[in-house]
């Protein structure tokens, strides 16, 4: 594998060798390796382009890898995987996205991912997006998450975007049923011009249902947020929103979050705050021996953690 590729698989998939296991490596539009095991079987769509992925029911203890790179400057690339998870099955799925872009054409990757998530089963899912390269064109994301949770069900979306992404369009949609669990934790970094927008939509359809909404960005530069997270209770059930953004510089920051109570017993609550660094944080850290820049890169750092 070549010395690029491994960087990106690092940054995205803290891959720093080929993972034991089931994975699916995507390169450039093509399949670059893959493996099944027992209980976890990938299969090329005919249809489309992209993969199934389906995790028997009952499964224990398994991991599936399935990070797309993208090398070539002009890449256009499009997928759409969709994760069927049996019931009580309980699996780590580590997606993610690295562009490497040295030339001048437009670099993008468009992903749809859809989770079909069984009855008391538990899903921990990491995408990580990351671009890199000194070439003129662009490095975009428009990744699409549509999450489908049966009754009992547990789901953990950690949706981090590190640095490098010129313009990003983040949508994700959610229907929890009864007793389910849903946890949708973004972390995102923008600076230079870059612009970053973020769309959720979730539905509580079923009694006792939660959902847990954590967002973490930091806008450096003259770059531009926008955060819209809509939470909707259609049953007895709770909700928690929580945005939290630094911004610095001449950047931009718009969170805009709504909960919509269709149920008398349905308990939403949100929250958003957008603020600068506090001083005393870097003039404590900087008595501690840092200078002002890494007081600042320590403090953003642990924010998005």
């Amino acid at each position: 594998m070549l010395a690029l590729d491994k960087e990106l698989l690092a940054a995205v998939a803290d891959l720093h060798e080929i993972p034991q296991g089931a994975m699916n490596i995507r390169k450039n539009g093509q399949l670059l390796t893959r493996n099944t095991t027992a209980n976890i079987d990938i299969v090329t769509k005919k249809d489309k382009p992209g993969i199934d992925i389906i995790i028997k029911e009952g499964t224990k203890n398994e991991s599936v890898h399935i990070p797309v790179l993208l090398t070539e400057t002009g890449m256009q690339d499009m997928v759409y995987n969709d994760f069927f998870i049996g019931d009580n099955a309980e699996v780590l799925i580590v997606a993610g996205c690295g562009i490497h872009n040295g030339g001048d054409g437009e670099s993008r990757h468009d992903g749809i991912h859809t989770f079909h998530i069984g009855k008391n089963a538990k899903v921990r899912y990491v995408e990580k997006h990351y671009g890199q390269g000194d070439g003129k064109g662009q490095r975009i994301f428009n990744p699409e998450t549509i999450i489908e949770m049966a009754d009992g069900s547990y789901a953990e979306m950690e949706m981090v975007q590190i640095k490098g992404i010129n313009s990003t369009l983040r949508t994700t949609k959610g229907t929890v049923g009864a007793g389910a669990r849903l946890i949708l934790e973004e972390r995102l970094l923008t600076h230079g011009e870059q612009y970053a927008e973020t769309r959720m939509d979730v539905e509580v359809v079923g009694e006792d249902g939660s959902v847990q909404v954590i967002s973490r960005t930091v806008a450096k530069d003259r770059s531009k947020q926008v955060f819209y997270p809509r939470v909707i209770g259609k049953n007895k059930c709770r909700a928690h929103l929580q945005c939290d953004s630094i911004i610095m510089d001449n950047a931009q920051v718009r969170s805009i979050p709504e909960i919509d109570a269709q149920h008398p017993d349905a308990q939403l609550i949100h929250e958003a705050a957008i603020g600068k660094i506090a001083g005393e944080q870097i003039i404590k850290l900087m008595t501690l021996g840092l200078t002002e820049e890494e007081a600042e890169a320590t403090i953003l750092q642990g924010f998005l953690k």
